[in-house]
């Protein structure tokens, strides 16, 4: 014990800034990775690597075993090759969300034009989802903010005509053709319909009560993980609406709570004039109130 403690004590003495900025960073970086892939299914995947280097560290320090030491010596830098490959999305994500700070939220600028345009976007979504989920028929409404979704809208059938709720009711009236799929939305236009949209891979929704969500659910989440768009949707079963941004769901909303949160999605914050706090606004998870299971 006294050994242990004249170490600590050596070692603390040894310390200066430069050592300490070593440390906040490294901390940083496992800490920014760690925010990235939590809440994903590679955080099961890193655990896997992380136990198993562990307990491969421990089996090569505790027994001598000369052939499977050289083994794991010589597979290691293939392993760190590796991980770029494994953990693509969500590096492509990370790096997505940070470029998106850089340029779109942190040099907002007020136009009441703009603002006018979102309010009636807004009115038009929330009144069509009130009367869809009264009517219990299914929809899939996608709001485009920053990120283009050119791409998206290539996978439905063009329309490009001005935003109103009975245009929505509509198109995902049962057995139309334009009924399946999405819609996306954009400056106050209804872009296009019948668009695929990406299926979420994070198993999120497999977590939750209800597990028979169907694929508007997770089409939803998708987008919202691959973008920064806001995905609502009408559950056809139950009628229920439900919002996904950033790879997070908020179920059970009614018309007041709907228009509520998508007025905090499109109202600019102290984020738009704070780079510090924009960059760490990035790795912040939801609060209690906007997690899957409500």
């Amino acid at each position: 014990m006294p050994d242990l403690l004249n170490e600590l004590v050596f070692l603390f003495q040894r310390l200066n800034w430069v050592s300490l900025l070593d440390l906040f960073l490294v901390t940083l970086v496992f800490f920014t990775i760690l925010m990235i892939v939590r809440g994903t299914q590679a955080m099961m995947l890193m655990r896997g690597v992380i136990l198993l280097a562990i307990a491969l560290s421990l089996l090569t320090s505790l027994v001598n075993l000369p052939a499977f030491s050289w083994l794991i010596r010589t597979s290691l830098p293939a392993l760190l090759f590796a991980i770029p490959v494994i953990f693509a999305p969500e590096i492509r994500r990370a790096l997505e969300r940070l470029g998106r700070a850089g340029s779109g939220t942190l040099f907002y600028r007020k136009d009441p034009s703009a603002d006018q345009l979102m309010q009636q976007e807004i009115s038009g979504v929330v009144a069509a989802c009130a009367r869809l989920s009264a009517r219990q028929h299914g929809a899939l409404i996608v709001l485009a903010r920053n990120d283009n979704l050119q791409e998206y809208v290539r996978t439905g059938v063009q329309i490009e005509a001005k935003l109103t709720a009975e245009l929505l009711l509509q198109v995902f009236y049962p057995n139309t053709p334009l009924h399946d799929g999405a819609v996306i939305i954009s400056n106050g236009r209804l872009i296009a319909a019948a668009c695929v949209m990406p299926l979420s891979a994070s198993g999120i929704l497999n977590r939750t009560p209800e597990r028979q969500m169907g694929l508007r659910h997770r089409a939803a989440l998708g987008i919202s993980e691959a973008s920064d768009a806001i995905a609502v949707v009408v559950s056809e079963e139950t009628g229920s609406i439900s919002i996904a941004q950033g790879g997070r769901m908020i179920r059970r909303l009614d018309s007041e709570r709907l228009q509520n949160i998508l007025m905090a999605f499109y109202r600019p914050s102290e984020l738009a004039t704070n780079p510090f706090k924009a960059f760490i606004h990035l790795f912040q998870r939801p609060e209690a109130g906007h997690r899957p299971e409500d």
